[in-house]
């Protein structure tokens, strides 16, 4: 079985920062792409940022400039370093990774965290 835990969420006032992180645990044979999505109150599920397992990352505009995505192999740990929040970015986060199990089967396929609530209000 495979886990991944977030955390880092909060209430922070607009303009402040947080980070957030998700580490993947169990029976991991290897982690590919990595992933943040949130989802707003009445608003669907949208792509925040994502990185391959080589670097590479993208953004959505609405956050390019303010939020670095960043991930450590060797912990499957993927980071969301949030600057210069706005009221806007208030949503609940959550993780998603691309992994093969380290089972009989190597099965490979998405992986998704619980969530945590990230709040921008003064």
């Amino acid at each position: 079985q495979v886990q991944l835990v977030e955390s880092g969420g909060g209430l922070v006032q607009p303009g402040g920062s947080l980070r957030l992180s998700c580490a993947a645990s169990g029976s991991i044979f290897s982690v590919y792409a990595m992933a943040w999505y949130r989802r707003a109150p009445d608003k669907q599920r949208e792509l925040v940022a994502a990185i391959t397992s080589g670097g590479s990352t993208n953004y959505a505009d609405s956050v390019k400039g303010r939020f670095t995505i960043s991930r450590d192999n060797a912990k499957n740990t993927v980071y969301l370093q949030m600057n210069s929040l706005k009221p806007e970015d208030t949503a609940v986060y959550y993780c998603k990774a691309l992994v093969t199990a380290a089972t009989a089967t190597r099965a490979t396929r998405d992986y998704w965290g619980q969530g945590t609530q990230v709040t921008v209000s003064s």
